[in-house]
């Protein structure tokens, strides 16, 4: 393998001159960079990762810690992760919690030992149910930068990019109201118990208190994918008075239209449906749904860069990004844009 020392002796000069021109220094002339580049890659020269970590203490390599990559938003933060690291010239470690708080603490601690310069996380669904989050505090203590993208934690002092989850639900109600008339507007959770299923459901029940309307909540409880279906279908038997659904996840809006279609109904005309999502999602159902949809993979973008900033400047103050949603029209809804 090619090293430094004797690319400085091919080309007659300094190891240092060799190691700015490859670093793009200013203080290294142009025509030299080109000459200095020209030959590493000539020779396939590739940097010793190593010796870069002992001599700057850092690693180039960040944490990434996900609750799931089954569930599409994640893997597309994931890819937008990915690229954002690799155009910074950082490489990942991906860790799954498969959202349970021992996961989640194990991961942390595997990877905290010099492994990466900082965490980019998802807050598993365990740790926010029982609301055990000092294990997160332990690495922040520790000087390890930590970003929180959807999924935080408000009490704890980090970089967080987040979704407009209140906002979002909110504007999608009114729609809902004002220009499709609709009046008994149900809404089907099955993350209530996360931080944005919370806001979420605050974004719904302010809308329809603002149009003097009732709540209707059908809260599923993380149930199992048949249950689901279940209990979306004998709601819908039992409630026929329901002319729209807002679906707060990535799932059962799809299943909404299904179960409704199974029970004779005709979407748009008897029933509108507003799922959460993103493109790809509207190819999964017919009449393609409705979605408020999320810029994950600009979360993971946004989300890499300001942890990589983070680790380059440790007196950086803390802060949150909100990354605003979209409300897509489509075939689940009788308007469309």
């Amino acid at each position: 393998m090619t090293t430094l020392k004797e690319l400085a002796a091919l080309l007659n000069i300094s190891v240092s001159t060799v190691s700015k021109a490859l670093n793009d220094s200013h203080e290294i002339s142009e025509n030299t960079r080109i000459r200095v580049k020209e030959l590493a890659t000539k020779l396939n020269y590739k940097p010793n990762r190593i010796a870069q970590q002992l001599k700057t203490n850092k690693s180039k390599t960040i944490g990434v810690i996900l609750p799931t990559v089954t569930n599409p938003f994640f893997a597309e933060v994931l890819h937008g992760i990915e690229m954002a690291a690799t155009d910074s010239d950082y490489d990942i470690i991906v860790c799954l919690s498969n959202e349970t708080l021992h996961k989640e603490k194990r991961s942390l601690e595997l990877l905290s030992n010099g492994s990466v310069d900082g965490f980019i996380m998802a807050v598993a669904r365990e740790s926010q149910v029982k609301k055990e989050t000092d294990h997160i505090n332990a690495i922040i203590k520790s000087k390890l930068p930590v970003l929180m993208f959807d999924r935080v934690v408000s009490d704890i002092e980090c970089n967080k990019v987040i979704v407009d989850d209140f906002q979002c639900v909110y504007e999608a109600t009114e729609y809902l109201i004002l220009k499709e008339k609709r009046k008994n507007i149900l809404l089907v959770s099955n993350i209530e118990e996360l931080s944005v299923g919370k806001l979420r459901i605050e974004g719904y029940s302010k809308a329809l208190e603002d149009h003097n309307l009732k709540p209707v909540i059908l809260k599923l409880d993380n149930a199992k994918d048949e249950d689901v279906e279940n209990k979306i279908y004998n709601y819908l038997k039992s409630n026929t008075s329901i002319d729209a659904i807002l679906s707060i996840d990535h799932v059962t809006g799809i299943v909404a239209i299904n179960m409704a279609k199974k029970l004779g109904k005709v979407i748009p005309k008897d029933l509108s449906v507003v799922g959460f999502g993103y493109e790809h999602t509207q190819l999964l159902s017919s009449p393609k749904i409705s979605i408020i949809h999320q810029k994950a993979h600009k979360i993971g973008e946004m989300s890499t860069m300001l942890l990589i900033d983070n680790i380059k400047d440790e007196s950086l103050k803390s802060k949150t990004i909100v990354v605003p949603s979209e409300l897509k029209l489509s075939g689940s809804t009788q308007t469309k844009f």
